[in-house]
Formats: structure tokens, sequence, C-alpha cells
């Protein structure tokens, strides 16, 4: 009935063996998803948090941490792991560019969590010591772990996150992503991360952006992910504008519809850990943009599965998902 009604030729993706259960219990028909809705996530999360490396190692078996950008940011989002990882540094010389990269990513987002959220002008000068101090430990270990393995994207995405906040430059910060996009030409996380750098709050100008993502999304393949840059460089308009309905305009509904039906929505999607995000990157930009063919979809195949980011972008983000899911 849902393939009819929703437009779809095939039918629903195979079941995978590692999805976690989704919770019976949900308030307002929704719930956030943890460890990328993975088992194998979560027990790489669980091994992390009891300071296990060697399980943390063994847990890492099935993904590439030079490449799975969602798998490494489950790792640098988990409170702890920068207290044991630096004895995995010294000590494990086997695995020393995985671990290295697991700490510099953790203490880029270490780093970001002293600073807080808060506006440069009301962030202490306590708080910007301990920014740039974890930051450079970062971007030494990073370095590092390029060295050691020259072929993985995710440090030089990473890279792009610290060069970002210790105001390292344009021509710095352009090396990094010329660096992780050889590597990856449609790697879509470098590709967000420049979305969000080419802003006008960070030296950017206007359209830049929108203008980069669509360069982009020309050149994916039917079905790729990158579809998604699409979706983020509109809800970053929406965030830099003072204008709440900006993106409500026949000609963004179409561009998104489109993006969408032609990556996330598409047959030859690939539905991996973290498949959510994806869909929730283009949940909120098309409830922005007031867009009511995609949307639907959107919220169906989601099942009420809810991913902090991007809605982190509203003041009331688990409110703001209930609430676009309810009028969809």
């Amino acid at each position: 009935m849902f393939d009819k009604l929703f437009g779809r030729s095939g039918g629903r993706p195979a079941a995978d063996p590692y999805a976690l259960p989704v919770p019976r219990r949900q308030k307002n028909g929704m719930y956030t998803l943890r460890a990328l809705g993975d088992a194998r996530v979560l027990a790489l999360v669980e091994a992390a948090g009891a300071g296990d490396w060697a399980a943390v190692r063994a847990a890492l078996d099935p993904f590439d941490p030079g490449r799975d950008h969602q798998v490494l940011g489950e790792l640098a989002d988990l409170d702890g792991v920068q207290d044991w990882i630096g004895r995995a540094v010294e000590e494990d010389k086997e695995h020393r560019a995985t671990a290295l990269l697991i700490s510099g990513a953790r203490h880029i987002n270490w780093g970001w969590e002293a600073r807080t959220r808060a506006l440069a002008v009301d962030v202490t000068p306590e708080q910007w010591r301990v920014f740039h101090e974890r930051l450079h430990i970062a971007e030494e270990q990073l370095f590092e772990a390029a060295e050691l393995r020259p072929e993985w994207v995710t440090p030089w995405r990473c890279l792009l996150t610290s060069g970002r906040g210790m105001s390292l430059g344009p021509a710095v910060n352009e090396t990094r992503r010329d660096a992780a996009l050889r590597r990856d030409p449609l790697d879509l996380d470098t590709h967000v991360e420049w979305v969000s750098q080419l802003q006008p709050r960070w030296g950017g100008e206007p359209g830049q952006a929108l203008a980069f993502a669509r360069e982009a999304f020309a050149g994916a393949p039917e079905g790729h992910r990158l579809g998604c840059v699409i979706a983020i460089a509109h809800i970053e308009d929406w965030v830099e504008s003072d204008r709440d309905n900006c993106l409500i305009t026949p000609e963004i509904q179409d561009e998104l519809l489109d993006a969408a039906e032609r990556s996330i929505l598409h047959p030859a999607y690939v539905r991996r850990p973290g498949w959510q995000q994806d869909f929730n990157m283009f949940a909120m930009a098309l409830s922005l943009a007031a867009e009511r063919i995609a949307l639907p979809r959107v919220f169906h195949e989601l099942q009420g599965a809810y991913t902090s980011w991007p809605w982190r972008y509203m003041a009331k983000p688990e409110e703001m998902y209930a609430r676009a899911r309810r009028n969809a």
C-alpha cells in the first residue's frame, strides 16, 4: 500500500540484521537514534565507554575508520575517551594511526565543549585557552595519522573543523579540503563541512555555499548521498537569514524535491549505519521549505528516528522535529 501511496516502484530495503530495534516507547511518535541504529556500532561505543582498547579495535573491524566519518563521530562525541586513548597512542604501535585518529577527533569535540556554543564575545579567556590547547593537540595527532595512512579521508575532514576553530584562514582550509576530496571526490562529510565554512559568519559570501553544493551534486551518480549537501546548503542559508520563511519558494521546493529523489529516495541509495541522519537533513530542509511531496515520504521512512544534527540549529530541536513530522 505504502509503495503505491508514495510512488515507489520497488519494495522496502531488505531487513538489516544489525539494525537496533525501534524502541516501543516513543514520545510524540519519535525516538533519538543511538549508535547510528547499528548493533555493531553500539558494541564499539560500549567498548569505548569502558576504556577497553582491545575491544574497540575488534569492534572497528567491520568499519573503515579512515572513511567512516559517522562511526568515528560516535567515538569523538563520547566523553571519557580522552582519558584513556592517549595510552593506546603510546603503547599500540601497530594500531597507532587508528588511535591517533580517534584521539584527534575526540580532542576537537572536547575543545568545542570547552568553548561552548556561545558567541565569540561571550567566551572567556580561560575557555579560549583550553579550546586552542585541545585543538593544537588534535592537529598534531591528525597530521601524524594522515602521514601514517595517506589514503585516509577522515583526518583531513577533521582538520577542516579544527582549522575553522583556530581561524587558520581560507588558504590553509582550502588545502585541507582539496586533500580530502583527492582521496574521495564524493565525500559527503567534507562537502558539508565546506558548506559551513563558506557561510558569511565564517567569512564566506552569500550564495557561495549553495553554488558549491550545486556543482558538487551535479557530478554525483544517481542514488548517492551527496544529495544531502543541497539540503544542508539551504539549511545554512536559513540559519544566516533573518526571515524564518526564506526557504518557502517554489524554486527551492523543486530543488529539494529533485535532490531527495535523486539521492536518498532513489532505489540506488545505500542504507549504511546512520542513514537516518541523511533523511533527517532532508526532513529539516523540506519542512523549512514547506515542501509537500518528498517530505511525507522522508518521514515515513524514518519511522520516528530523530538525530540531533542538523535539528540542533533550532532552539527546541526535538519539538520542531515532532511538529514537522505531524505536519508532513
